[in-house]
């Protein structure tokens, strides 16, 4: 059997394996990376980058079908048809574009990549089983990076006409009947992008409304364009099969039955801590997630976790953040995890942004609001839904929350969690120039709103 030995060892290359292999390849770490499937993991693969390009495939398609159909701009346009085969191979490049960016980086930085099924031997030795055979490697410190993989549910077991939301992104064609299991993010941004391409779609969720981490406020403007979009929302209501067309459901009233050609699940997903050894470490869990501490330490020396594996939220993003924290903990610098703010965009239409605290969160803070049907960005948009709103305490004025959902809103991503991070209060915001025409005129408006109240 082959053998090497490194300092640093990370299983998993998806947003927080390749981005701890990086930083830690700068600051002149010997690492290895290994990963069975292609660099970049869920989020470039079959995650976050293809469900965001078919996203805007959709929305273009759409937005050229309303222009065909007559319109208050004045354009004529002829009635559109769509390849989706064409789309998926679009979709794909990008993809390509994007690994193949992360090979090169990993190269950059001077880090191994082997390309295999890792199997933890214990904590300073892993065996992969790459093409060439069987290769042992020691090291000093191992990063389990292993993210998270699609839920399924017993009733309705991946496969055939049953999608996940890895299958869903490569259909060569528009289903005519669209279910959607799961009312969340995922099933709500594929769901609404399946709806512009033309399926009719239905979604169920078992619970009392869609997205259901958020307040009604914020998911009302999601339910009317829907509604607009002719998605039917079918709430507290559960499946229970399916079978020749027909996804069979529980709903209050009693079951029901739903004509579908395809039917997507999107109950959630779960961390993968199985499969590769790592109960063997017998490590400390939080409940089906790897217990951490704020340098994302596990319960054994010289073992990390990072990303999905450790717990909600799980996000690119928060994963990237502690793959650098574990590279810099590693050097023996004095890193460790203090973020005020993780930003959540949910991609439907509209977007929603949400940063800090809800109002929920803070029953005594004040809530400002500003609607966007008075931003002039806005409506030279041809859209008067979503607000701003924003959570801030009542006496120093420090902001607490940002939330804002309306079209496009997913790049003030940046500025709400800045502002949280740089514990900005209304008046800073305020008091903030904001270009003018702009989307981003509205935050600093609804922080006017809550100036006002303070009054």
């Amino acid at each position: 059997m082959k053998r090497e030995t490194c300092k640093l060892l990370i299983l998993g290359a998806g947003p927080g394996g390749y981005v701890c292999a990086n930083r830690a390849g700068q600051l002149g770490i010997d690492t290895i990376l290994v990963e069975a499937q292609a660099l970049g993991g869920t989020c470039l693969n079959v995650g976050c980058i293809p469900s965001k390009a078919l996203i805007h495939a959709a929305d273009e398609f759409h937005l050229v079908r309303h222009l065909a159909e007559g319109n208050p701009l004045g354009i004529t346009a002829a009635a559109p048809a769509i390849d989706l085969t064409q789309t998926v191979a679009w979709k794909d490049g990008i993809v390509k574009r994007l690994t193949g960016g992360v090979a090169g980086m990993m190269k950059k930085a001077k880090v191994r990549v082997i390309t295999g099924q890792g199997q933890i031997i214990d904590g300073k030795t892993v065996e992969v089983e790459t093409q060439e055979g069987p290769l042992r490697i020691s090291t000093e410190s191992l990063v389990i990076a292993t993210g998270s993989r699609p839920q399924d549910i017993g009733a309705l077991p991946f496969g055939g006409d049953i999608l996940s939301s890895t299958d869903v992104l490569n259909m060569q064609s528009v289903p005519k009947r669209l279910a959607v299991v799961g009312g969340g993010y995922i099933g709500l941004e594929i769901g609404t992008a399946m709806a512009k391409l033309g399926a009719q779609v239905t979604v169920i969720e078992a619970a009392a409304q869609i997205l259901p981490q958020y307040d009604a406020d914020l998911t009302k403007p999601v339910m009317a364009r829907l509604k607009t979009l002719g998605v039917t929302v079918l709430t507290g209501a559960k499946a229970a099969g399916f079978g020749n067309g027909s996804l069979e459901i529980q709903t209050k009233e009693g079951p029901q039955t739903i004509d579908a050609d395809k039917v997507l699940v999107t109950v959630g997903r779960v961390p993968v801590t199985d499969g590769f050894g790592l109960e063997g470490l017998g490590l400390t869990m939080q409940g089906r997630f790897i217990d951490i501490d704020d340098r994302c330490r596990s319960s054994m020396h010289g073992v990390f976790a990072i990303g999905d594996v450790t717990g909600d939220p799980m996000l690119a993003h928060r994963a990237m953040a502690q793959g650098t924290l574990v590279a810099e903990v590693i050097a023996g610098n004095a890193a460790r995890w203090d973020k005020r703010a993780i930003p959540a965009v949910c991609f439907t239409d509209p977007e929603i942004v949400t940063v800090g605290l809800l109002p929920a969160d803070a029953p005594d803070a004040g809530v400002a609001l500003f609607p966007l049907a008075g931003n002039g960005r806005s409506l030279t948009l041809e859209r008067r839904d979503g607000f701003m709103r924003i959570v801030y305490d009542k006496g120093t004025g420090l902001v607490l929350g940002i939330q804002a959902i309306g079209a496009g809103l997913s790049e003030m991503a940046g500025e709400f969690a800045l502002a949280l991070e740089m514990a900005a209060t209304l008046t800073d915001i305020a008091e903030t120039i904001h270009a003018h025409p702009t989307l981003g005129e509205a935050v600093q408006e609804a922080a006017i709103e809550g100036l006002l109240a303070q009054q």
